[in-house]
């Protein structure tokens, strides 16, 4: 018989096997499965499914069943969760780390949004953790780190905060893919992760990442995918991580590096696809060793600072599709300077080739209609580039955005353009293009965007350019076109960002149809001839926000219909032959900001609320018969039918050495003279917006002989002034270079840059632009461009400082004249202004005049702004009386001394 002992002993081993058998039983297999089931259907209650997915998970069907929903075969519980594309949006449940036996979730392109929860770091055999594209937010959890089988790792495309977890870079030893790319991650990126050694993709672009990229990144030998772009990263790049030779994507785009590109790159990478280094600050040549990359796909060097000739032999890069070298200062302006194009023909891929804003020069080479007829974009703008563009383009049948504006081009557009039915977008502004606007440009349908301003092109505008129903942008502004506007062009619906027909030659009256153009913003017509009254069709283009119709012939009154452009914010109708009262309406017109009626025939009251409340947002100069308005635009009382009172008080105050009646008879009859001889060439003293032309150093260079000393008519303490020709019909200019080794002399272009920008009046020198650049040696340059006034200056005429002109020989109406030109300039710049404008030199030598002896004041290098508090008091940082500027023994009338 068994003892108490041995039976014990027995009952205990009875147990165990009953243990044993229950735990290799269906019974705790169907236990430990309730477990994932109800793990499950807590996920489930905090989803939104708009499509149903998960209908399926319920008690119906066994859990393994379900969508999306992936068991073991031999323990069935759940190892995956693929609910991927399925628009499911909610929170992740913090149950999902009840499925133990996970390893894989997927739950990309969804709706997903919340925390990451921590509770996801218990999933140990985790292996691949997807969350692209949702909308989670919060912090990568440090938990995760506990998750050391994961070997894909991605949340690209959330709303993750905070810095990338440290732990990671020792915990996921197994990891081969870390993307979160596109999220809001800030911080250093971890040194750590050089401990990777299995990592081949890494992609953390487009977050706030900082500080300088760690260098032991170059011990991840099997990396082929890495893009760190658009982050703050600065210094200069690790040139170990371009000894990788198994990186086929290198993307360091839109951040700080510096240095420049390895000269060995292309022997080091020669898996490399795609390199794109854009919107740094690198510097050098262009390493001619990428010619041995014959796998590159997309070379992107963007927005550096790269310079020298290209050398890279793209002959032997058969499979480039993509090349994009755009600002930078590649080239030098010589002839040879675009021979890498013609070797691009033998890119048989190419797609893009975007070379603009560089320094590019010679001849566009006609091997540029050779390229691959896979071509969709051809960007050259912003260069030196000469030549004509050849016919052979037409063989580019899928390109869709041609960009050769601000070269120096010349020749006739070719009517062959008109067979590049694909073509989007064309803009060959700011060229010499001759001849006449083909009519075949009628047939490219799909074009959307129409550029030839500031070339010499002649005729009229062709009607045909009315099939392109897709245009939603026209500018011939600054050519020679001539005729009528053609209402096919005002039958465009689509135009909606602008149409600029301005300074052209063009007659006649604006058709009715202009009332089509519902969606426009701005409508340009200044600089023409067109003449009849204003279309009360404009009402009908309740869009538009800017008007320019000044320096026309219009007639008649402004329409009352034009109270429905509700949202316009300036109009500009200067220098018309426009009558009757100024529109009430133009007080309720909310967004109206800017407002020009000058040098027209409006009479009786000013208004005085919304755009009319503030003397800064209004010119009414030349109407002589308004009365009312502000106290500061110093009209008459409506019922009074005196004398201006700002006349008599400027002739007190600025003549007084003129007592006698005859010469103030004699001053009346003048002013009144001039007045109706400028009203038709005044130019506008408030412009829609400012539209000056854009010139090069190249171009000034050019129109001043290269600056030749015989070309200078004038020199100062900070600058010479240059006689040149600009441009293809070689209009005259003066050219004021600064001398910026002067101290002073930046500051000194930049004062005279702010009060001319403000500022406008007919006695005052026309600015026509200005350059700031750098110039051939690339050494920074600065200068302005005026209109050029051929009798010289007050005092060549005074003291016989010119042998050309006829000095001494002004009388006594001429000499009256000139009086009254500085002092009208004087009255304006300190009583028309806001704030108000002291010249500080004024000066015979700063009083230039044109062909009808009229007086132009110029240089505002030391003009000073004054502030509201007192009119002694100059707004801008100055010194005591000792630091009196001006030139040295005179001090001009406009100077106020502050002490």
């Amino acid at each position: 018989m068994l003892n108490s002992n041995s039976m014990s002993c027995l009952a205990t081993l009875v147990w165990c096997f009953s243990l044993f058998s229950l735990l290799n039983s269906d019974s705790c297999f169907a236990l430990s499965n309730e477990t994932d089931r109800l793990a499950l259907l807590a996920i489930k209650s905090q989803l939104q499914d708009p499509l149903g997915v998960t209908s399926s998970w319920n008690n119906s069907i066994n859990l393994c069943q379900w969508t999306g929903v992936t068991c073991g075969h031999r323990h069935q519980r759940v190892t995956e969760l693929d609910l991927r594309n399925q628009s499911i949006g909610g929170f992740l449940s913090p149950y999902v780390g009840n499925l133990s036996f996970l390893r894989v979730i997927n739950l990309a392109n969804n709706d997903f949004y919340g925390e990451i929860p921590n509770e996801a770091g218990r999933l140990f055999r985790l292996e691949t953790l997807l969350l692209t594209n949702n909308s989670f937010s919060g912090k990568i959890p440090t938990n995760l780190s506990r998750c050391s089988n994961l070997i894909d790792f991605r949340v690209r495309g959330n709303h993750l905060v905070g810095e990338v977890p440290v732990d990671i870079g020792y915990s996921w030893l197994k990891l081969e893919v870390l993307s979160f790319a596109d999220n809001q991650l800030t911080g250093q990126f971890p040194p750590s992760i050089g401990n990777l050694s299995a990592l081949q993709v890494i992609n953390i672009g487009v977050n706030g990442l900082s500080g300088r990229f760690p260098d032991c990144l170059g011990q991840l030998r099997d990396l082929y995918y890495f893009s760190i772009e658009e982050n703050n990263f600065f210094g200069t790049f690790p040139v170990s991580i371009f000894n990788i030779s198994s990186l086929q994507t290198i993307s360091l785009a839109f951040n700080r590096f510096e240095g420049s590109l390895p000269v060995d790159i292309g022997f080091n990478l020669p898996n490399l696809a795609y390199l794109d280094v854009g919107q740094n600050n690198l510097t050098g040549t262009l390493p001619h060793s990428l010619s041995n990359v014959s796998n590159l796909k997309g070379l992107e060097l963007f927005d550096n600072s790269f310079s020298g000739n290209v050398r890279i032999d793209f002959g032997s890069l058969l499979n480039l599709n993509w090349l994009n070298l755009k600002d930078n200062n590649l080239g030098g302006g010589t002839i040879s300077d675009l021979d890498f194009v013609t070797l691009l023909t033998n890119c048989s891929k190419l797609e893009a080739l975007e070379i603009g804003s560089n320094r590019f020069g010679g001849v566009l080479p006609h091997s540029i209609a050779n390229l691959s007829t896979t071509v969709t974009s051809i960007d050259m703008q912003h260069n030196q580039i000469s030549g004509s563009i050849p016919f052979e383009m037409k063989n580019l049948v899928k390109l869709n955005a041609l960009y050769l504006h601000y070269n120096q081009l010349n020749g006739i557009i070719p009517h062959t353009i008109g067979e590049l039915r694909n073509l989007q977008s064309m803009s060959l502004s700011a060229n010499n293009m001759t001849g006449t606007i083909p009519d075949s440009l009628g047939n490219l349908t799909l074009l959307t965007g129409l550029w030839l301003r500031i070339n010499n092109l002649q005729g009229g505008i062709p009607s045909s350019l009315g099939n392109c129903q897709n245009l939603m942008e026209l500018s011939i502004s600054q050519n020679r076109i001539t005729g009528a506007l053609p209402k096919q062009i005002l039958g465009i619906k689509t135009l909606s960002t602008l149409l600029d027909l301005s300074d052209n030659l063009l007659s006649g009256p604006i058709p009715v149809e202009v009332g089509n153009l519902k969606n426009l913003g701005a409508l340009y017509v200044s600089r023409n001839q067109f003449s009849g009254e204003i279309p009360t069709t404009l009402s009908s283009c309740t869009s538009l926000e800017y008007l320019d119709m000044h320096e026309n012939s219009f007639s008649g009154s402004i329409p009352f219909a034009l109270n429905s452009l509700k949202s316009i914010k300036a109009i500009d109708l200067s220098c018309n032959n426009l009558s009757g009262q100024i529109p009430k309406y133009f007080e309720n017109l909310l967004f109206l900001e800017l407002l020009n009626l000058s040098y027209n025939h409006f009479e009786g009251e000013v208004p005085t609320k919304g755009v009319f409340s503030s003397k800064i947002n209004i010119s009414l100069l030349g109407n002589e018969k308004l009365c009312g308005g502000l106290n500061e635009l110093h009209l008459p009382p409506c019922h009074s039918t005196g004398p201006r009172k700002s006349t008599v008080t400027l002739l007190k105050v600025l003549l007084p050495v003129i007592g006698s009646v005859l010469i103030l008879l004699t001053c009346r009859i003048v002013v009144e003279n001039r007045r109706r001889k400028l009203a038709h060439k005044s130019s506008s003293t408030l412009r829609v917006e400012q539209r000056f032309p854009m010139v090069s150093y190249a171009e000034l260079s050019k129109a001043t002989n290269e600056f030749s000393s015989s070309n200078i008519i004038g020199q100062g303490s900070f600058s010479s002034v240059y006689k040149g020709n600009l441009g293809e019909n070689a209009m005259p200019v003066a050219v004021k270079v600064m001398n910026l080794k002067q101290k002073g002399a930046t500051k000194s272009f930049v004062a005279e840059c702010e009060a001319l920008r403000n500022i406008r009046h007919r006695n005052l020198i026309k600015i026509i632009t200005v350059c700031s650049s750098i110039d051939f040696k690339g050494i920074e340059f600065k200068a302005l461009v005026y209109e050029y006034l051929p009798c010289g200056s007050l005092e060549d005429w005074l003291h016989q400082s010119n042998d050309q002109l006829e000095a001494g020989n002004l009388n006594l109406i001429q000499r009256l004249n000139v009086v009254i030109d500085v002092a009208s300039v004087i009255e304006y710049l300190h009583h028309h202004c806001q704030p108000p404008i002291v010249h500080g030199d004024i000066k015979p030598s700063n009083i230039l005049l044109d062909y009808d002896l009229i007086a132009h004041v110029g240089d505002f290098g030391l003009a000073r702004f004054l502030s509201d508090r007192s009119p002694c008091t100059i707004l801008e940082t100055s010194s005591s009386s000792i630091g009196i500027k001006g030139t040295v023994g005179y001090i001009a009338p406009g100077i106020y001394i502050h002490i």
